[in-house]
């Protein structure tokens, strides 16, 4: 086949973070240290004490 060579870690841009619920990249929330793609943060939002405004 041949050699695989190991991940190289990066250490900027977007690849340097994930969610932590799914292990996504895009679409990352970090404001308050959330780390959490869009889509997940909408499923636990309430349960973190997040309200909608109208």
């Amino acid at each position: 086949m041949g050699k695989k060579k190991p991940k190289k870690e990066r250490k900027y841009g977007r690849a340097t973070r994930r969610c932590v619920r799914c292990g996504s990249y895009g679409a990352l929330i970090r404001r308050y240290n959330l780390y959490l793609c869009r889509r997940c943060f909408r499923e636990v939002a309430k349960k973190l004490g997040f309200r909608k405004y109208e």
